[in-house]
């Protein structure tokens, strides 16, 4: 499948213009609160909404249509936003893309237009009629060349946001063990996949195991207990402690465990997706465990696309300036730039990637307006 070589966004919440911004295997994007990284990694998750028919709820439960244009509808009437990927053929000059424009109704829905590479580049196919679904994820079976190319790119990404850690959490709740074809963004069904891991992947299953006892010593193994229920069988994350029989329960493991677990889970999965984006992973974790985070992130962006929002210095300390794209707040709009190295040739002999942030060499800090 196709990564995403470059995005464009005009009109985007906070996202006033961004041209054919340059998205690498590994992408670190860092800002102060309020810079824009999570109105960024919004649109992965309104294309996904997309994918599943879910776009106007997408809307409704992110504040309706009047809350997505870059100041209001007035300023900005239609959001336009593009995806370039990169294409297995090197005798192409051209990307695969996939473009749409939003534009609001007076129900406060969303209208989407679409354009797209079809079966010969650079021509693409714009869709006519305009729709309050995406027309283009609907025709699957009737997508060739490069047209179904995008399309299996796109189904395949996800967004993993795995905050909610509660004692109501999906991922420390049971679920049924056929329910294991993809970990699902918020690791709802993470028991399942482990388990259909070690039945059928036994070395990924064995690598995230020895990534567990590394940032949780007393950890030994998952249990992964199946018990009926009904006429539905389920499976939730037991697991086994080091010196006890006891069979240890999702809430034994804490806040920060259990995030990691979900983390080391997606990144050493057997099939990677294509682009994978995961929100602020560093939350909750100690630093030792964050090292280990992110030599995870680098391994899985040697065989995919890694997008990752963060704010945290020592998760940068493990990443080189070129890794590095830093969200800015100019002027009350978004902005978004990858690091050259040569810029901080100098400071680098002195200081960590981590430290130049934090001291606003590398400046991204909070802007008052």
């Amino acid at each position: 499948m196709g990564i995403v070589k470059n995005i464009s966004i005009d009109g985007f919440k906070s996202i006033k213009g961004l041209n054919n911004l340059e998205l690498k295997n590994l992408n670190v994007i860092v800002g102060a609160n309020g810079a824009g990284k999570s109105n960024f990694i919004q649109i992965f998750k309104m294309l996904d909404a997309m994918f599943h028919g879910r776009f106007q709820e997408f809307i409704l439960k992110n504040g309706g249509a009047d809350a997505f244009p870059f100041y209001g509808l007035k300023e900005t009437p239609k959001i336009e936003i593009g995806f370039e990927f990169t294409t297995n053929d090197s005798n192409s000059a051209d990307s695969p893309f996939y473009k749409f424009s939003m534009s609001s109704t007076d129900a406060e829905q969303m209208i989407l237009s679409e354009k797209y590479s079809g079966d010969q580049l650079p021509q693409g196919d714009e869709l006519e009629i305009a729709s309050l679904e995406s027309v283009f994820f609907k025709q699957k079976k009737k997508l060739t060349g490069f047209a179904s190319y995008i399309y299996n790119s796109i189904s395949q990404w996800i967004v993993y946001h795995f905050h909610d850690t509660s004692a109501s959490a999906p991922m420390r709740r049971s679920e049924i063990v056929e329910d294991y074809e993809k970990l699902d963004g918020n690791a709802r069904n993470i028991a399942p996949f482990l388990l259909h891991m070690r039945d059928m992947f036994p070395k990924n299953y064995a690598d995230i195991v020895k990534a567990v006892k590394l940032v949780i010593p007393f950890f030994e193994d998952f249990r992964l207990d199946v018990v009926k229920m009904g006429e539905a069988e389920k499976v939730k994350l037991t697991w086994k402690q080091k010196g006890t029989e006891y069979p240890m329960q999702p809430y034994h493991l804490s806040d920060g465990a259990i995030r990691f677990i979900c983390l080391a889970t997606a990144l050493l999965q057997p099939e990677l997706p294509p682009t994978i984006v995961i929100d602020e992973p560093e939350l909750g974790l100690h630093p030792e465990a964050i090292h280990i985070l992110a030599e995870l992130i680098k391994a899985a962006a040697t065989k995919t696309q890694v997008i990752v929002a963060t704010q945290s210095p020592l998760l940068l300390d493990q990443f080189s300036i070129e890794d590095i794209i830093v969200a800015r707040r100019q002027n009350g709009a978004s902005t978004f730039e990858r690091l050259n190295a040569g810029d901080y040739a100098h400071w680098l002999e002195d200081y960590t990637v981590g430290e130049l942030w934090t001291k606003n060499v590398i400046e991204g800090g909070t802007v008052h307006e």
